[in-house]
C-alpha cells in the first residue's frame, strides 16, 4: 500500500469511527425506558377471576385461574402469566386483576439468546414489555411494546447488537 493510500485509508477509518462514536449516544438513549410508560395508578383491590371469553382462553382455563390469584405485577393491575408451549417457547396473557379481561400477547417467544436473565422484563408501576428473542420462531433481538389495556402495540426495535465503543473488543 503506498503512502497516499494508507494515508487515505486512515483518514477514512478516523471519520467512520468518529461518526460512530458520535452516533452512540444517540442510540444509547432511543430504547424505550419503564419510565417512559408509566402505569396509570396501581390496583390494590382483590383479584378478579379471568374472563374465558374465547376458544384460547377457555382451552387455557386452569393456567389463567391459577395465574389470577397472583397479585399485579404489570402495569398496574394485571398479571402478567407466562405458560409454556414447547421447549424453551412460551406465550404470556395479560390478565386485568380488576376486570379478568384476559389480553393475549400476539406471538410466541422463543430462542433468546443464553446471557438473557429474563425473556420477558416488565414491571408493575410501567405499560413497557421488553421481549428478547424470536417472535412466533422467526428472528430474534429484543422487541419492546406497551400495553393500552386491551392490546400489545409495538414501540419500535433498535439494532440487534450495538455498536462496540472504541478499545471495547470482543
Amino acid at each position: 500500500m503506498s503512502t497516499d493510500t494508507s494515508a487515505r485509508w486512515r483518514l477514512r477509518a478516523h471519520a467512520a469511527l468518529g461518526a460512530l462514536v458520535a452516533a452512540l449516544p444517540a442510540w444509547a438513549s432511543a430504547a424505550p425506558r419503564f419510565a417512559d410508560y408509566p402505569a396509570p395508578a396501581i390496583y390494590q383491590g382483590r383479584g378478579a377471576q379471568p374472563l374465558l371469553a374465547d376458544a384460547h382462553s377457555r382451552h387455557y382455563a386452569t393456567r389463567l385461574r391459577d395465574a389470577a390469584t397472583e397479585k399485579p405485577d404489570f402495569a398496574g393491575r394485571y398479571v402478567l402469566a407466562t405458560l409454556g408451549c414447547g421447549a424453551s417457547c412460551t406465550m404470556s396473557t395479560a390478565i386485568d386483576a380488576k376486570t379478568g379481561a384476559v389480553a393475549w400477547l400476539p406471538f410466541t417467544v422463543c430462542c433468546w439468546d443464553a446471557d438473557v436473565e429474563d425473556h420477558l422484563e416488565y414491571k408493575l408501576n410501567s405499560r413497557l414489555l421488553i421481549v428478547h428473542g424470536a417472535r412466533n420462531e422467526q428472528g430474534g433481538g429484543t422487541h419492546y411494546y406497551q400495553f393500552n389495556g386491551k392490546r400489545f402495540a409495538e414501540i419500535r426495535t433498535p439494532p440487534r447488537h450495538a455498536p462496540h465503543p472504541p478499545g471495547d473488543h470482543q
